[in-house]
């Protein structure tokens, strides 16, 4: 085991490196007065800063979780360090040379783990960068950064190395730089061969990613030869200093410029970072092998302060891969402070590309703002849907307005519901806006849990029923069913219908909400169908989607009931001859309507209420949410499925 850091040394760390400058390392301070900084915490969420930092103590506190400490506790939190790898890692940076006591100090055998595979990671980093530069064998990788417009000298800004083709070359070299084979397996740099450890990374372009504090923590790894079977990008596994959701490719180079200009450039790939970089557009960063999701967000929230001028810009092909990753972007856009934007360039190209074909100002171009993602979202919405015929206006309304509703600044909302009125074509502006503050209120009522980024509002159809309530605790546990209730006959027949011809209810039934099916068991079934990708992902294979189903489900019990739905026979009512879409309207509306009337006995009894309280404002306000959710109950009695 390691000796005990000598105290004096311990203290002489604490004193080197002054907190202020560990701690924005990770996120972006200002000014608190006082000669305090504050900035958003790093531990928890949250939309205004709590997080302050005292230079001239040396400790932080966050006033909202309440954690604080010194420059140590912070490394160690926000690294999950150990406090012995929190002192070795700051001293390193400082330059102290460490005494440890009971045995002395051998930095071989008592560094912690996490510090041991870091260390080997900057090592690797070193030698492939060395190989690139002075090795005939890499050749080839240095034509294809040329091919692409990327010079030494660019390869070197970004650190970009060659793994030799050979079996175990890097691991030979970091065995005697005193690593273990244990050691070189643990951080994914060597896998276990058939006689021992292999490079896992062989004639491949090595592009080095950074966690935010600039340790080389992995490696994105390009194929460069036919003869390479393996994928054309291979990222370091998971281990215990890399996840793909935790880090951005760039970031480290990127953070400061970040958080000075309020402004992050989101690409797909290593060469788009470079290319952006090299055209001036420094905030540019990637994933790493995963899609952009909310612990990115984090990472950028914590730069970009969520001030009102923050931007975020996002960067896709134009294929449709490209558009998918866009929408995916989108659900997470509410978790943002700052305004998002979607950047397409011309012909598709990436921002590689496009500095190939039309120089660096064109790349430039690109990553000024233009169609906020929102836009982007509504109009990919609306274009499934045949705008010239009532039904499909009313179709791509009911689809849109939860998207609209949940923009959280209200002066937006409205804004955006009017726009989405014109891309529609309704003269009725003001239907539309009503649409959208309705499904909004419905959601504040409701403790929030209304209109929210995931697949259960992103799909089509939804009146208002499904965003006005919390999601419902699929308990399959309850009564007993009786399935000569009508209802619960009809929640049946629709649960039936989605498994087993999910193409006559789909994308509609996606956009049906837990609380729309009365029976525990049967919001059980529904969640499940959720899980597992809705409705609409089992059109095109439905074995593999009731397998999905079955899987997703929570228990045996909720498991058992997805088999029995799949299997039972659709029942036809009398005079119904074949099961079609006109059946499965049917159910749709059934179970919607009476979602809706139970929503307007809610509303009339709180309607009676508010009108003893004598508060004319929320009056007004009840009534309106009533008018509209009746105005919806006719258009389904009038026009049946075509007004879901």
């Amino acid at each position: 085991m390691a000796g005990r850091i000598n105290d004096e040394d311990v203290k002489a760390v604490r004193d080197a490196v002054p907190i202020d400058a560990v701690v924005s390392e990770y996120l972006q301070l200002r000014n608190a007065g006082g000669g305090n900084l504050k900035g958003l915490c790093p531990f928890h969420d949250e939309k205004s800063p709590s997080f302050q930092v005292s230079p001239s103590k040396g400790f932080f506190h966050c006033f909202g979780c309440q954690e604080g400490g010194d420059t140590l506790t912070f490394v160690m939190k926000i690294d999950h360090l150990s406090f012995s790898e929190a002192v070795e890692r700051l001293a390193a940076q400082a330059g102290i040379t460490l005494r440890y006591e009971e045995g002395g100090y051998n930095p071989a055998h008592q560094r912690g783990e996490r510090i041991r595979l870091v260390e080997a990671h900057r090592i690797a980093a070193d030698w492939y960068r060395e190989q690139l530069a002075t090795s005939p064998e890499a050749d080839t990788g240095r034509a294809f950064l040329a091919e692409r417009g990327f010079d030494q000298a660019a390869a070197q800004h970004f650190s970009v190395g060659y793994s030799p083709q050979g079996w175990d070359h890097l691991t030979r070299f970091l065995r005697g730089k005193g690593f273990t084979d244990k050691e070189l397996v643990l951080s994914g740099l060597s896998q276990e061969g058939r006689r021992g450890p292999i490079d896992r990374f062989r004639g491949r372009l090595m592009w080095p990613i950074r966690d935010i504090g600039g340790e080389v923590v992995g490696f994105g790894a390009r194929k460069l030869y036919e003869s390479d079977n393996g994928p054309k990008y291979l990222n370091t596994p998971e281990t215990a200093i890399y996840k793909k959701s935790h880090v951005l490719y760039g970031i480290d180079l990127a953070k400061k410029d970040i958080a000075k200009s309020s402004r992050a450039v989101v690409v797909e790939g290593y060469t788009d970072v470079m290319a952006c970089h090299l055209a001036g557009v420094t905030t540019a960063i990637a994933t790493c092998g995963t899609a952009f999701g909310g612990d990115h967000i984090k990472i950028l929230r914590r730069l970009l302060m969520d001030n009102g001028s923050a931007r975020v810009i996002f960067t896709f092909d134009g294929d449709a891969a490209g558009q998918k990753a866009a929408l995916r972007a989108f659900e997470d856009d509410q978790k943002f402070a700052a305004e998002t934007y979607i950047a397409i360039a011309p012909d598709g190209m990436d921002p590689c590309d496009l500095r190939l074909a039309k120089g660096d100002d064109a790349v430039a171009d690109l990553a000024e703002p233009r169609t906020p993602l929102f836009e982007f979202a509504l109009r990919h919405i609306v274009g499934r849907y045949d705008l010239d015929t009532p039904a499909g206006r009313a179709a791509a309304l009911d689809e849109a307005a939860p998207v609209v509703a949940r923009i959280k600044n209200s002066g937006a909302q409205h804004e955006v519901a009017v726009q989405l009125a014109g891309m529609l074509g309704i003269l009725d502006t003001q239907f539309v806006v009503k649409r959208v503050a309705q499904l909004a209120r419905w959601a504040r009522d409701r403790g929030g849990k209304g209109p929210a980024p995931d697949r259960q509002q992103h799909g089509g159809g939804g009146g208002p029923q499904q965003y006005g309530s919390a999601p419902a605790q699929a308990s399959p546990r309850g009564p007993a069913l009786n399935l000569r209730n009508p209802v619960f006959a009809t929640e049946r027949e629709l649960l039936k219908l989605a498994l087993q011809r999910p193409e006559l209810v789909s994308p509609a039934f996606d956009a049906y909400g837990l609380d729309e099916f009365t029976a525990p068991v049967y919001a059980a079934v529904r969640q499940a169908i959720l899980d597992a990708g809705g409705a609409e992902s089992g059109v095109p294979d439905s074995q593999d989607y009731l397998i999905r189903v079955r899987e997703a489900a929570p228990d045996d019990t909720v498991r058992a009931m997805v088999t029995e739905l799949a299997v039972e026979a659709i029942m036809l009512h009398r005079g119904v001859k074949e099961v079609d879409e006109n059946y499965a309207g049917a159910q749709l509306v059934t179970v919607r309507r009476r979602a809706v009337e139970r929503r307007i006995r809610e509303i009339t009894g709180r309607l009676t209420r508010v009108a003893s309280q004598g508060d004319p404002a929320e009056l007004a306000s009840v009534q309106n949410e009533l008018w509209v959710l009746q105005q919806y109950d006719q258009a389904l009695r009038a026009h049946g499925a075509a007004a879901l």
